[in-house]
């Protein structure tokens, strides 16, 4: 048996919640255009105030609750990463570039090889 858990549909609320926060940004956004004659600041507030409505609407949904806490264990979960050294990093990336010249370089062979087997040998075609 599976231990996944089961996801319901969510309840029409959540889903005006949302339409409603999306409705927010929108306004916030047309806001600012429609300002274009007020100063910057008031645009800027206007739009910054669709988006704080937005936010605060769609945190009180059950999406909108799960994405933080998604978040709040995304963040947690990267202080456990260990990051490589300076040391590690660059033998890493120098790595890479000598894989990638390898390559470069045997592709470059390959293709002249069969450049020359398809169009001298197989085609006749000299240039």
């Amino acid at each position: 048996m599976s231990n996944q858990p089961v996801q319901t549909v969510g309840a029409s609320g959540d889903k005006i919640k949302i339409a409603l926060a999306i409705i927010a940004v929108i306004a916030g956004v047309v806001g600012f255009y429609v300002l274009s004659d007020k100063a910057t600041a008031v645009r800027a507030a206007a739009l910054v105030g669709g988006l704080i409505v937005a936010v605060a609407i769609a945190w009180t949904s059950t999406s909108g609750r799960d994405f933080v806490n998604f978040a709040k264990e995304s963040v947690r979960e990267t202080k456990k990463v260990v990051w490589p050294t300076r040391r590690e990093t660059m033998q890493m990336t120098a790595i890479v570039f000598g894989f990638v010249l390898v390559m470069a370089i045997f592709l470059w062979g390959t293709d002249k090889i069969l450049e020359v087997v398809l169009y001298d040998l197989i085609l006749g075609w000299k240039r």
